[in-house]
């Protein structure tokens, strides 16, 4: 098991390369509940570049983790200075426009991320999120990215329902629309898989799994 005492170190005297190494560490320890507290340590302003680079990473519990650190790093860092919090809001937005010349790998699941940890950031920023599944809003043509504007969707559902209102079996439960009932009971034997990250843990589920999870969300509610 990897020993998180191996990785503690005097952070005022680290490149941004020792940094990056050291950050990519930590989202690979075992004991990621420690790795994210010892993240979260770094000026909050130097931690956001490494772990923006991890948001393209081939591992996917790599690429998870990064987006988890993101959202309790900007959201510290929205407590203590919200306009550099919100720099790093537009830097994802940025990252998702054309113009940049890039794709924006987990900058939808980030902005969620962030969003999900801080209600004023939400408040500001959740509509742009859902703008990008609306074809007369900023619409993002690209499938990996529109699975992941639909996690952060499905993210933000389950932690700030009044920013949302439908869409995808995980999403519906907390919103609690009637009229979601109906379709939702048509997707319960769907037997199609995916693999989805939540409560810090990467698994995969059946559609059908979520979509009875999202109508046991309903009747529990009914019953209030």
């Amino acid at each position: 098991m990897r020993v998180l005492k191996s990785l503690r170190f005097k952070k005022d005297k680290l490149g941004g390369r020792q940094l990056k190494k050291k950050i990519l560490q930590l989202l690979q320890a075992d004991n990621f509940k420690d790795g994210l507290a010892e993240i979260r340590r770094f000026p909050a302003r130097q931690a956001v570049g490494p772990l923006f680079s991890c948001l393209c990473s081939l591992d996917e519990l790599v690429k998870w983790r990064a987006v988890t650190a993101m959202g309790k790093v900007i959201s510290d860092l929205a407590v203590s200075d919200p306009e550099s919090a919100r720099v790093v809001m537009r830097r994802f937005i940025w990252n998702l426009n054309d113009e940049s010349g890039g794709i924006g790998w987990g900058c939808p699941e980030s902005m969620a991320e962030v969003m999900a940890q801080n209600q004023k950031l939400a408040e500001e920023y959740g509509c742009i999120l859902l703008s990008y599944i609306q074809p007369k809003g900023n619409y993002l043509e690209h499938e990996g990215l529109q699975r992941g504007v639909l996690w952060g969707i499905g993210r933000l559902a389950h932690t700030r329902t009044q920013c949302m209102q439908t869409i995808a079996a995980w999403a519906a439960g907390p919103v609690l629309n009637p009229e979601l009932i109906q379709p939702l009971k048509e997707l319960t034997r769907d037997a199609a898989r995916l693999m989805l990250y939540r409560g810090g843990r990467l698994a995969e589920y059946s559609v059908g799994r979520l979509a009875r999870e999202a109508l046991a969300q309903f009747e529990q509610a009914a019953k209030v």
